[in-house]
């Protein structure tokens, strides 16, 4: 199973409707929860606290944790598949964690078994959403060696 656990809440149709269809061709190869927790207006540490405990009550003990951050490791689409192999095997749920616009609190942060990073550039937080499910997925079909990767 997949989980992803996100600060905030969709708005924009064309990004529901991304992931939507992202949802749809995941569903061939595994159980997908995507959860959304309250984000906080106003930036400051506190928020970012209060943010990371949401998140932590959706993690369980079991599962492998890869939180998305800046400062993680840059990996390639293949890379990433076989990490998301790899944990797969071993773990009931791997849960992807997308903080807000403060980042993740240290809590969340020493939580993860994985620090996984897009890139050095700032995506907007919804967006993201979709190049995540994207990478998931295509993660799926490169590790059933089927067509789309390039």
């Amino acid at each position: 199973m997949i989980k992803v656990l996100c600060v905030g809440k969709i708005k924009e149709k064309f990004i529901r409707d991304a992931l939507l269809e992202y949802e749809k061709r995941l569903s061939k190869y595994t159980k997908l929860e995507i959860i959304e927790v309250a984000d906080f207006a106003i930036c400051s540490n506190i928020n970012k606290q209060k943010e990371g405990e949401l998140l932590l009550k959706h993690i369980k003990e079991k599962d492998y944790v890869i939180t998305l951050e800046i400062e993680g490791e840059m990996l390639t689409s293949v890379e990433l598949s076989k990490v998301v192999e790899q944990n797969k095997m071993k773990f009931s749920c791997i849960t992807f964690v997308i903080g807000g616009s403060d980042g993740l609190s240290e809590e969340v942060i020493q939580r993860s078994n994985f620090h996984l990073s897009f890139s050095k550039m700032t995506f907007p937080h919804q967006l993201f959403r979709v190049l995540l499910l994207e990478q998931i997925y295509r993660s799926f079909k490169i590790e059933n060696n089927e067509s789309y990767h390039k």
